[in-house]
């Protein structure tokens, strides 16, 4: 391998800003900040604005097309394929 062109690739601690949902994972992002795991390590620290935790898709609170209250049959109605 040659000297210097590879990531730095190490532990990182994210943070889910919405919930305050923590995880660390090994990755190769850029941070400035450093933050304590639960466990009392100090981590460099990134911040996201969603992850698993919180996304609407992940925690089941996603509606779905046929909960949107009869917008879909309307646009059946008016754009849909005429016999």
């Amino acid at each position: 391998m040659k000297e210097g062109i590879h990531p730095n690739y190490r532990e990182v601690l994210f943070v889910d800003l919405s919930n305050g949902f923590k995880f660390v994972t090994r990755s190769c992002v850029s941070t400035k900040e450093m933050g304590k795991t639960d466990d009392g390590r100090e981590l460099p620290l990134y911040k996201l604005d969603t992850s698993s935790e919180s996304h609407p898709f992940y925690t089941g609170t996603q509606k779905s097309v046929s909960d949107m209250g009869g917008r879909v049959e309307k646009f059946r109605n008016r754009f849909g394929i005429k016999k």
